[in-house]
């Protein structure tokens, strides 16, 4: 089936907000606690969030859709700018930077090409920023999207740790050379 992407409207909220709360979980570690899920998911991943991504000029937001349905299949956000995790910013090497901060699929569409699809438009919108490189976190214990971002180029360059309800986990850094 075809995929189309796009930049996401303000129209978009809500589907991005109902996908968000479904795939964010994925790609959290088994240990992460439930409570801090759903704490999360309502701060931060709802509609009025995703308007207020969508109105920041430094922020990017697509949407893949597959045939006529309104919901998105996948979305992605970059985040232009130096990274503010002081671990990350001695792990990248390429200036200027953009971060991946976002990159999921349905599960009802892994396989499907959908993520393939998305990667592609999302690095050709990193390169019309200006920026010569991409990064982005992703938990080491989430073989699926390592080996995903391992197979379009992304490295790993360093971690990063961060907290998590009342426990510490950590993400492979890595970064792709645009």
């Amino acid at each position: 089936m075809y995929v189309t992407v796009r930049r996401a409207a303000h129209e978009d909220a809500d589907g991005l907000s109902r996908l968000a709360a479904l795939t964010f979980p994925l790609a959290c570690t088994p240990q992460t606690p439930a409570d801090f899920l759903a704490d999360h998911v309502a701060r931060h991943l709802d509609a009025a969030s995703f308007r207020r991504h969508l109105s920041e000029p430094s922020t990017v937001v697509l949407l893949a859709q597959q045939g006529a349905g309104r919901d998105p299949v996948g979305y992605a956000m970059l985040l232009a700018g130096e990274p503010a995790d002081p671990d990350v910013a001695a792990a990248i090497t390429v200036r200027p930077t953009i971060a991946l901060e976002r990159c999921y699929v349905h599960p009802d569409h892994h396989g499907t090409g959908v993520a393939r699809e998305l990667m592609a438009a999302t690095l050709d919108e990193a390169r019309r920023t200006g920026a010569r490189g991409v990064w982005l976190g992703v938990s080491e214990q989430n073989a699926r999207a390592n080996a995903f971002y391992a197979r379009h180029g992304f490295e790993v360059v360093g971690r990063k740790r961060f907290h998590i309800g009342e426990t510490w986990e950590d993400d492979n850094v890595r970064e792709l050379r645009l």
